[in-house]
This record gives structure tokens, sequence and C-alpha cells, in this order.
């Protein structure tokens, strides 16, 4: 396409800039994708150099270090020890011996490791045995599969932890030796308290959240990954009956055309096409409608703002499971909606609107009752920002002659998506995932029944979200292929989010705004 200069630009019509702007928005797609495969190539490429770099380090330390430092190599804290560092050492040789000891317990990480390649060997099962003399069946629980899994992961971390913990040390020694050939005295261990409440606090107020984060959320979701190779469902429960590892035979099974219409393929592409479709209009009729509330409350001359404000805040202030599922009912074929239609002589009894039973209709029903739930959110938010646009900039507007919609299209809208450019990106993906409105009211229904796969009814308003849920809940509990959703809607977000955040205004004229 034609670049135009930024004299060229500003001699186009509205139309042509909006279609410019368009087509450039699209244009630049493929690029910010190859820009994106070309950070992520170079993000590894600097992992391996960094790699490098680490075992080049370790040979020169331990090829010129005194005898503290090359025995820190083998007993941790040793050398911050025996230069005078005891509480430094103490930490260090205190979590060696944790790790040793767990590693070599009869249930510890070395036993959870030797059963993490075939997720054990026997499952719950009756044993003969000798007792008293006599030979006596006796149950035996055997291995649990989802156990071994997770102490699995868990030892893996705890390695990758001990790894780091032991080039920490490392360092530590190094750094200390230099000091003392320079013939500075070294740290004590009250320095080392002190600093903790001093130059390291941001150290230590990031300790507990970061320990939250890999615990509750990197370590499920890798976990999370690891099932999408194995047959974890309700027949492989991992304890009546074991599970193991597959492969790649889940994604085989997820991208297999083969079964036409009735393959998760299908289903995938069909329900990823209605998501998208779905967290767009979900997603800027809020932000449009929402901005245009908190604009009418805002104008002057308006009376009880609060009022309004608070009417408004009330939708949000009741829990959705309590609204969204009276709603459903509102509109079901004998609802509410319904009966007072047929009283007031507008249609006949029989000829009830299909709110939840049409595929369109209700597509279209849950985007109108979605926008109820979301303009008070947006409402909220662009009161905030409205407040702060300096009045002045609007004066001088109405003295160069221009209208409301001039002021609006050339002042507010442009300042409303320069701020909340970041917060549409996270609304947008949030809509992707938004289980609560699309569950609560019609559960996905209506079924679509040409691409309803393993036993999971797949319904026309199903988002990705709530058909990984019913894969995991019906049709056999298959948390494999939902596991394997998971990762696919990761994907999805994780692109849509790098490439819109690249040519966000906010991101690329940080400027503009200052």
């Amino acid at each position: 396409m034609n670049r135009y200069s930024d004299l060229e630009y500003l001699r186009l019509s509205r139309g042509q800039k909006f279609a410019y702007n368009f087509t450039s928005f699209f244009a630049g797609i493929p690029q910010a994708l190859k820009n994106a495969g070309i950070g992520i190539g170079r993000f590894f490429q600097r992992i391996a150099l960094a790699i490098g770099g680490e075992f080049a380090d370790l040979y020169k330390t331990f090829r010129d270090g005194d005898w503290k430092t090359k025995s820190s190599y083998l007993v941790m804290g040793l050398g911050s020890i025996a230069r005078g560092q005891v509480l430094r050492g103490l930490l260090f040789l205190l979590f060696e011996l944790v790790f040793i000891v767990y590693m070599v317990l009869p249930q510890g990480g070395i036993f959870w490791l030797s059963k993490l390649d075939n997720l054990g060997d026997s499952g719950p099962h009756k044993e003969m045995v000798m007792q008293y003399g006599q030979s006596v069946e006796t149950f035996v629980a055997g291995d649990n599969s989802f156990r071994i899994l997770l102490y699995g992961v868990l030892t893996l971390f705890f390695i990758v932890a001990f790894i780091f913990t032991w080039r920490l040390n490392i360092k530590q020694n190094k750094i200390a030796e230099g000091i003392l050939k320079s013939g500075k005295p070294l740290r004590s261990g009250k320095d080392d308290l002190r600093s903790l409440v001093d130059d390291q606090f941001h150290k230590t107020l990031l300790a507990l959240p970061l320990t939250g984060i890999l615990v509750f959320t990197v370590l499920p979701i890798f976990f999370m990954v690891l099932v999408a190779f194995t047959n974890y469902d309700a027949e492989h429960d991992g304890l009546n009956n074991l599970f193991t590892w597959v492969g790649l035979t889940n994604f085989n099974t997820m991208f297999n055309w083969t079964a036409g219409g009735k393959s998760y393929s299908a289903a995938f592409g069909e329900i990823l096409t209605w998501t998208l479709i779905w967290a767009f209009f979900a997603t800027f009729t809020n932000y449009f409608l929402g901005m245009l509330v908190a604009m009418m409350i805002n104008k002057k001359g308006i009376k009880l703002k609060k009022l309004w404000r608070t009417v408004l805040v009330l939708t949000i202030a009741i829990p959705q499971f309590i609204s969204l599922l009276y709603v459903s009912k509102m509109f079901a074929k004998n609802g509410l909606i319904n009966l007072s239609l047929i009283n007031l002589g507008w249609i006949q009894p029989g000829q009830e609107l299909p709110f939840w039973e049409d595929p369109t209709w209700a597509r279209i029903t849950v985007i109108l009752i979605n926008i109820w739930i979301g303009i008070p959110y947006l409402m909220l938010i662009a009161t905030g920002i409205l407040m702060n646009i300096p009045a002045d900039l609007y004066e001088s507007a109405r003295i160069d002659g221009a209208n409301p919609v001039q002021q609006f299209t050339k002042i507010t809208l442009p300042y409303m998506l320069f701020i909340t450019g970041p917060y549409l990106l996270t609304s947008f993906t949030g809509n992707m995932n938004n289980f609560n409105v699309i569950y609560l009211l019609t559960g996905g229904g209506p079924t679509n029944a040409s691409i309803s796969t393993g036993g999971a009814a797949v319904g026309h308003t199903d988002l990705l979200i709530t058909w990984l849920f019913k894969i995991t809940m019906e049709g056999g509990n298959k948390y494999y292929m939902a596991s394997v959703v998971g990762i696919l809607v990761f994907v999805v977000v994780a692109l849509i989010s790098l490439v819109v955040y690249s040519l966000l205004p906010s991101i690329k004229n940080e400027e503009d705004f200052q």
C-alpha cells in the first residue's frame, strides 16, 4: 500500500484517513508478527549467550579463586563462613542440606523423578503376603499418577532453585574475594540484616509476591501444559487407573480433520471465530456506550449526577451469579419478556421470540445483555479521565468554531484512546475468557450438533473457555484435551496481545499527551 507523508495525510478527507488507518493497521500485522518472531529469536539467542557466559565465568572463578571459593563449589556457604560472613554462609549451607535431605528421602525428589518417566508402575491392587506364617491377601495402594506428576514438577522446580542458589553462592564468594583483595572489609551478618530493610528493601518486599507467583501461577501453568501430553481423564484418573504419557497424540487429535465437522479442529475453528466476534463487540460496544453515558452525566446542567452514577453502579454491585441467572430466566421462552409481549398483544401464544433457541438471536442477546453489564465499568473509568481533560482545550475549540461532534472526534476520543489503549487490549483478552456471561446466560447453547465432539455438547454461543469447561466436566472428563485447548487459548491471546500492544498509540507515542 502507498505510504503518505505527513503533509499528504493531512490533505486526506476524514473517510480517506479512516480507510488509510484501517488498512495500515491490518497491513502492519505481518510486519508485527515478523518483528515478534525476530524478537523471540533474539531472546533465545540472548539466553544461549547468557548460559555460555555463565559457564565461562564458573570456569574462570574456579581457576583463579582461592581455596575458600573453590570449596564453595562443593559445600555451599563454606567460603562465606571461612571469610567471617557466618550468617550468609549458614543460610547457603542450610539450603543445601535441605535439598540433599529432600532428594534422598524414601519418598523424596529422586523417588518422584524416577517415577516421572512412566507416571507409575501399578495402581491399586491386591497382593499375597505372609503374615504369621500364612499367606494373606492384602490391598496395596500402589502408585498415584497425579501425585507423581505434581511432586515431580515440584522437584524440578526445587532443582532449578538449587542451581540458582548454588550459582549465587559462587558469585558471592567471587565478590567477597575481590573485596578482600582490594583491602576493604566485608559486610557482617548485622549489615546483611540491616540491608534487608534499607538498600535491599525492594527484594524483601518482592520475595513473598514472587514466591506466590511461582507457586500459584507458574507451577499450575507448567503442570497444565504437561497434562496435555498425557491421557488423564475420568477413566485414567491416576489413582484407580494410572494415566501415562502419550506424546503429541492429543495435539494430533486436535488438528485432525479426518472426522470432518465432528473433529476437534472444526469445533475449535468455529468457536474461535465466534469468540473473536464476541470479544470485539463486547469490548467496543461497552467502550463507546460507556463513554457516551459518562459524557451525558458529566454534561453541565444535568441534575442528580450522583443518583445516575449510583443506579448504574448497582448493576455491577449485584453478583453476576444472581443477576445473570435472573436475566436468563427473563428471556426464556416462557419468561417475563415473552409473557409481557403476549399480554400486550404484540405476539401470539406459540410465537414466542427464540432468545435462547435460535443461534443468531442467542448471540445478539448475549451481546446486548453484556452492554447492560459493562457500561457501568466504562462509565466510571471514563468519568475520571474526562474530568482530567483540560477545559481550555474545549474552550479554544469552541472559539475556533468546532461543533460538539468535532470536539469529540478531535479532543475527547483521541485523549480517551491514548489513555485507555492498554485497557482496551486487556478488556478484549478478558472478554475472550468471559466465562460468567456466556455460561450463566445460555450455558453455551443452543447446541450445535454439527460440531459437538467427544461427548461434550458444543453450543452456538460457547466461547473457548466455556468449551474447555465442558470438555473437563462432560464427555469423560477429558482433562488432557482441556489442557490442549488451554494451551491454544494462551497462544491466541498472546499473539493478539503482542501484535496489538506494539501498535497502540499509548506505547508508540508516549510523549504525545505529556
